[in-house]
C-alpha cells in the first residue's frame, strides 16, 4: 500500500509527524559561555579563546580564570571547540600535552556532565565554562552567546 493510498486521517498524522521532526531538527542547543555569578558581565570570544588556549590566565575583570570543559565526545564540547578554540580535540590534546610537559600550564579541568559544569562554575570564583542555554539558571551568569 503506497503513501497515496493512505486514508486522509492517516496522511494528516504523517504530515504532523513530519512537521514535528523538522521542528525538532531546527530546535538545536545553543552554546553559551557561563561564569561564576561574581564574574564579569560579558566576555569576548577572543578572551574566552585566550583563556582556553593558555594565552591568558585572567578574566576581563582581573580575576584569575579557572577554566572547565566537558568530556571529549560531548556535543557541547564539540560546539565549543568549533566556535571558540577553532581547534580539534586531537590538536588540543597534543597542545595541552606540550604545555604540561614544558611546565607552561594545565588544561581546563574536565567536568563529567552539564549539571556538574553548572555546579562547579557556580561555586568557583573566577570560573568559566560552557553549557546548552536551556540548562542555565540564576546560579551562573551568561557572559557570552557566541554566534555561529
Amino acid at each position: 500500500m503506497g503513501l497515496l493510498s493512505l486514508k486522509r486521517p492517516n496522511r494528516l498524522a504523517l504530515v504532523a509527524a513530519a512537521v514535528l521532526v523538522l521542528l525538532g531538527a531546527t530546535a538545536h542547543a545553543e552554546l553559551v559561555i557561563i561564569v561564576h555569578p561574581g564574574g564579569p558581565d560579558s566576555i569576548t570570544r577572543q578572551q574566552v579563546r585566550d583563556i582556553y588556549l593558555n594565552r591568558s590566565s585572567q578574566m576581563p575583570d582581573g580575576q584569575r580564570a579557572v577554566a572547565f570543559e566537558l568530556p571529549a565526545g560531548n556535543s557541547m564540547r564539540d560546539d565549543f571547540n568549533e566556535l571558540i578554540t577553532e581547534r580539534s580535540d586531537a590538536w588540543l590534546k597534543t597542545f595541552w600535552a606540550r604545555q604540561v610537559l614544558t611546565g607552561k600550564g594545565q588544561p581546563p579541568t574536565e567536568i563529567s556532565s552539564a549539571s556538574g559544569m553548572k555546579s562547579v562554575v557556580s561555586s568557583t570564583l573566577g570560573a568559566i565554562g560552557y553549557l546548552d542555554s536551556t540548562l542555565v539558571d540564576d546560579s551562573v551568569k551568561v557572559a557570552l552567546t557566541p554566534e555561529p
